[in-house]
């Protein structure tokens, strides 16, 4: 019996990208979108292209992906945020697998290439940036913290085709980005008792940009490389100047009132950002937290 698979994608005001992410994968047996009241018309595009729309209260990043594989009626996941899609390799790929019979592994992950700032951006920490996106529910999970949630599974293979991901649209997304992704950084780090000092906040930012730039060549995607790894020294500062202020203040609140209260009533997109560990921001993709 040919293995089901269940596409299950998280939502908030993705109308500009949730079609693309739909009909890459549109062989699946099942599509779940799992929206937090947008207010665009992501519902009516996904109920259009045949997902199975539940709308529910925004409960953080790892919890609502869990909660999407929770909804989904087969145990094989296909997880994609929505502002990626499965390249024709990587879908012909997994086809293909499905059609010579059960998966052999637990989980598998595909690396992911990200496009800004009008080129495929190769270096500096962004690819291969793997992500495990293929699961058996019975053997995985979503884990990790407010920002770098990822899933856990217990026997993991490569893909060699990448997931296709449209991360900012321009740079002013990428500074709000930043600001919000530096704010739940701060608290992560705040809730694992991490401290924050004149001394990190100097030399996180400087260590992150020599980073991404140099050691991760990010000099060879041109002015868009320069650009991505300024932009992460001044998230990883911002991160920690963040933390400052809650140990300063005490309490684990956003500084931004408009992105505090985004978040209290879960209007936050989840579209832009992946798995690194608290310490890491920009690694990959947005992970300037």
């Amino acid at each position: 019996m040919k293995t089901k698979v269940s596409l299950v994608v998280i939502t908030f005001n993705e109308a500009d990208n949730i079609e693309r992410c739909l009909r890459s994968a549109k062989w699946v047996d099942e599509i779940v979108v799992l929206d937090s009241g947008s207010r665009d018309n992501t519902c009516e595009l996904s109920k259009k292209l045949g997902a199975k729309l539940y709308v529910e209260a925004f409960r953080g990043y790892r919890a609502q992906k869990q909660r999407a594989v929770e909804l989904a009626s087969n145990d094989w996941i296909l997880s994609l945020d929505a502002d990626e899609a499965l390249s024709e390799g990587l879908s012909k790929e997994i086809q293909r697998m499905l059609e010579d019979g059960e998966p052999y592994a637990d989980g598998f992950e595909a690396p992911r290439i990200s496009h800004y700032l009008g080129k495929w951006i190769r270096h500096g920490g962004w690819y291969p940036d793997y992500q495990l996106r293929f699961f058996d529910r019975k053997n995985a999970e979503w884990a990790g913290g407010e920002v770098h949630e990822r899933v856990t599974s217990k026997q993991v293979a490569r893909f060699a085709n990448p997931i296709e991901h449209w991360v900012f649209k321009d740079i002013s997304h990428q500074v709000a980005m930043n600001n919000l992704y530096s704010s739940l950084g701060a608290r992560d780090l705040a809730r694992a008792s991490r401290s924050a000092s004149l001394f990190r906040m100097v030399t996180k930012p400087i260590s992150k940009f020599v980073e991404t730039y140099i050691l991760k060549l990010g000099f060879l995607d041109g002015l868009a490389g320069f650009i991505i790894s300024v932009s992460a020294g001044y998230s990883m500062f911002l991160k920690y100047a963040k933390l400052w202020e809650i140990k300063k203040v005490r309490q684990e609140q956003l500084p931004d009132t408009v992105m505090k209260e985004r978040l209290g009533k879960g209007n936050v997109s989840k579209s832009d950002f992946e798995n690194t560990n608290t310490d890491s921001t920009a690694d990959a993709t947005p992970n300037y937290s």
